[in-house]
């Protein structure tokens, strides 16, 4: 779930739902829920339940409702929310981990990683209990650290909104050397991290997915990523 060291901790819409029933479950304290409440809880109110609402609008949390707009989803609200909410020298270093945005209805999950593109100069990391999933955004050469305590080592490159015509990589078990990708025809599923770095160069944007640790919840706060802002989905 959201780590207590981030700065802004957002729900959105019905994710207020899974943090009031799970947290508990990961933590059971008697004040777990007040001690892990969202600052933010934003979206078209369409999900959340009204006695998940009105326990943390009494706990002081502020509720942002955008009915009013069905062209995005509660995720891109967030999203937009949290830029909003910071300063834009702070912005090139701020990371965005999403709780909750994978599994489930397949075009939630479709909406959330087109998110990813639609604000590709930010970095946001999409978390489920299973693999996180991050935009590699072609203009720049990436070194992804994996911190084997926590993650890997299956993991996998896959081209999105076009295909690749050259993409390079080392660190994996099965590299890629000028590789083109496309759907259709060759993507880099099941690939394995073999150490503690990974680079990736690539003509288009991709995404990069590795699988997560069955403890992760367990491990210690902030060690898979040096969160700013949290956000569940």
């Amino acid at each position: 779930m959201g780590s207590r060291a981030a700065t802004l901790r957002v729900c959105a819409d019905g994710g207020a739902n899974r943090l009031f029933d799970d947290m508990p479950l990961f933590y059971p304290h008697a004040d777990i829920r007040q001690r892990y409440k969202p600052d933010v809880i934003k979206g078209d109110m369409d999900s959340i339940r009204p006695d998940v609402l009105n326990f943390y609008r009494n706990l002081g949390t502020k509720i942002v409702d955008n009915s009013d707009d069905q062209d995005t989803t509660d995720l891109h609200k967030c999203i937009a929310y949290i830029l909003d909410s910071v300063s834009d020298n702070t912005k090139s270093n701020l990371c965005i981990l999403v709780a909750g945005a994978l599994g489930g209805r397949f075009d939630h999950e479709m909406g959330n990683v087109n998110t990813l593109c639609r604000f590709s100069t930010t970095r946001i990391v999409l978390l489920s209990d299973d693999c996180l999933i991050q935009l590699l955004p072609s203009a720049r050469h990436h070194e992804i650290s994996i911190v084997s305590s926590v993650e890997g080592p299956h993991c996998g490159l896959i081209p999105i909104g076009a295909p690749s015509g050259s993409s390079t990589t080392t660190g994996l078990q099965w590299n890629l050397d000028n590789t083109e990708m496309r759907f259709g025809g060759l993507v880099s599923t099941s690939n394995i991290a073999m150490g503690e770095m990974v680079t990736v160069r690539s003509d288009t944007d991709l995404l990069w997915t590795i699988s997560l640790k069955k403890n992760i919840y367990e491990v210690e706060e902030g060690k898979l990523h040096d969160s700013q802002h949290d956000s569940l989905s």
